[in-house]
């Protein structure tokens, strides 16, 4: 720290203001869920008994989500048919419906019908919507009301996977007109320019699963290539609009330390503190969750195998900052978290956040870093650019980008993402019975290991003699991989594959000080083809210092958001019959 007593104009500024964290409502996206159960028992009783059909069914939408939020790609519809929730994931238009016997309604009389008193009336692709009925059961009904009066193309431009086919089949139910041919034409020519049109640009061998926001993933085949993964097609996973930050008016705010709240420049934090450099891992909670939906539908991205990536980070310690700052014993003994809030917000100005144990950020042995690059170059737009927390060992969730404010606080982030999602419940937990409460939010991740080739439905040659497997493997809290275990018979035989902590031709990394082994390890094995065999399930699974192991099936570790997937990982092959060698 005695570097920091000479370095100019970072004497701890405190602005006036009051130390209580200030953060923000958790988001409920809007119109993430139109209940089409709502809409038709409504209907068939002509709004009669509203009283009683609260009393009845409100206790259950306490915990039901207003959508999984655009991040994750979810969207929620209670059906009438079934009675619980159901996932629809093909993405459609308003079927085509005769018009002309329906009202024509002006902008100003839409216009007038912005509220629970005046009835709230919406236009999607000029027809006119009264969805009043709708927004008093809705769980996140504050949101839809920001569309009240007006058009939903901004809002749904913000979370696009509301253009799917049980959303636009609902809305046509609350159909009570069109606009007339000025109105349209207003609405046209207004403003309501996409958030998502500044993106960054993406690399085309990324694997898509949603474009608004715009979350991928690197084909499997190229994932173990490299040690360090190019930050190119280092995985993507974004929550909501990639902001533009100004590096020269950036500002990290700090609260919950003593003196009020802190800001530091860009320029502050890179000269004056210490720069530290790590590898890590960073997974995404639903990383394979694509095996889940085998088992049983889950809500969530399609995530493959390769919702992990590598790289090096460099930027000041958490813990460097935050005791320059003045956190100490007595900061110590009433805080248990430290909050992080991004600069990407929602419509409603409510900003990505997340949170992790006061002990983690603020450990000499947690790493925990305000990165500033990776792989040795300035943050990447879509990976935090100009500041991140890099949180190693931690799932991905917590690792939060475009960092605005930082809150040593007694309490866990309020954020959606903290609170409502990110959660592990049992394989029978249903989206009827779910308390988000009375799971904690996951933290470390448990041990994973993938095979990244061969591919699956690929086939090798008998004459081949050898099948050569390769992957990854990684397990979260800094908790090394000791050990990958292969197997090509389903699991009957195993081989012990070689572990590598580099590319191929450079020297193997030494061990990591126990506890923090953030990086993952790349592994490989030449195994035998059994003589006449026609197909290989090939199967692996790792082992870590702590000799966790990964389950062998999906099924007990299914859940309804899809994380946490972590079963031995099954790729079937063909072998091809070697002609000549059987003559």
């Amino acid at each position: 720290m005695q570097n920091l007593k000479n370095c100019q104009g970072l004497a701890p500024v405190f602005l006036i203001r009051s130390q209580s964290s200030r953060i923000s409502k958790s988001i409920i996206p809007s119109l993430s869920v139109w209940d089409g159960h709502l809409s038709s028992r409504w209907r068939s009783t002509g709004g009669h008994g509203r009283q009683k059909y609260f009393s009845d069914r409100v206790p259950k939408f306490r915990f039901a989500l207003a959508g999984l939020l655009a991040g994750t790609g979810a969207v929620l519809a209670y059906r009438h048919h079934q009675g619980k929730v159901e996932w629809a994931a093909s993405s459609a238009q308003l079927p085509v419906t005769q018009t002309s016997a329906l009202p024509v309604y002006t902008l100003e009389d839409v216009t007038k019908h912005c509220s629970l008193d005046s009835g709230v009336w919406v236009t999607y692709k000029g027809e006119v919507y009264d969805i009043t009925e709708f927004v008093a059961m809705h769980p996140g009904g504050d949101k839809i009301l920001l569309a009240a009066g007006g058009a939903l193309e901004p809002y749904w431009a913000l979370y696009a996977v509301h253009e799917q086919d049980h959303v636009l089949e609902i809305l046509s139910e609350y159909k009570i007109g069109v606009l007339n041919p000025e109105g349209l034409k207003k609405q046209e020519s207004a403003n309501t320019s996409d958030p998502y049109s500044a993106e960054p640009t993406r690399h085309p061998a990324l694997q898509i699963n949603s474009l608004k926001p715009f979350n991928a993933e690197p084909p499997a085949s190229i994932l173990s290539d490299n040690y360090i993964t190019p930050s190119v097609i280092f995985f993507k996973r974004n929550h909501l609009p990639v902001p533009r930050v100004d590096p020269e008016t950036y500002r990290l705010e700090i609260e919950g330390l003593p003196g009020g709240v802190a800001s530091l420049t860009l320029s502050e934090l890179k000269s004056c503190f210490p720069k530290h450099t790590i590898t890590a891992t960073l997974q995404c909670a639903g990383n394979r969750r694509s095996e889940m939906n085998t088992v049983k539908q889950v809500k969530g991205l399609n995530w493959g195998i390769a919702a992990i990536s590598n790289a090096t980070w460099s930027g000041a310690r958490l813990r460097d900052v935050l005791l320059h700052y003045g956190f100490g014993p007595e900061v110590a003994a009433k805080a248990q978290h430290v909050q992080f809030e991004g600069l990407d917000r929602d419509v409603t100005g409510t900003a990505y956040g997340a949170s992790i144990p006061l002990n983690k950020a603020v450990s000499e042995e947690g790493d925990v870093l305000l990165a500033y690059e990776m792989n040795g170059e300035d943050l990447p737009p879509d990976h935090g650019y100009p500041v991140r927390v890099v949180v190693p060992g931690i799932v991905g969730a917590r690792n939060v980008k475009w960092l605005g404010k930082i809150v040593v606080s007694e309490e866990e982030s309020k954020s959606h993402w903290q609170q409502n999602d990110y959660k592990g419940f049992s394989p029978g937990t249903d989206w009827d019975t779910v308390d988000f409460k009375s799971a904690p939010a996951i933290q470390e991740l448990p041990i994973q290991s993938a095979i990244t080739h061969p591919a699956e439905g690929t086939s090798v040659d008998s004459s081949d003699r050898e099948v050569t497997v390769k992957g990854y493997a990684w397990s979260g809290g800094g908790r090394e991989v000791v050990r990958v275990d292969v197997s090509i018979d389903g699991g009957t035989t195993w081989h012990v594959a070689e572990l590598r902590t580099g590319d191929k031709g450079q020297h193997p990394a030494p061990s990591p000080p126990p506890g923090k082994a953030w990086a993952w390890k790349l592994w490989e094995i030449d195994i035998p083809i059994p003589h006449r065999a026609r197909e290989l399930e090939i199967v692996c699974k790792a082992v870590d210092s702590s000799y966790n192991m990964q389950p062998d099936t999906v099924a007990p570790i299914w859940n309804l958001r899809g994380v946490l997937s972590n079963a031995w990982h099954r790729v079937k092959v063909k072998v091809n019959e070697d002609l000549k060698g059987e003559k």
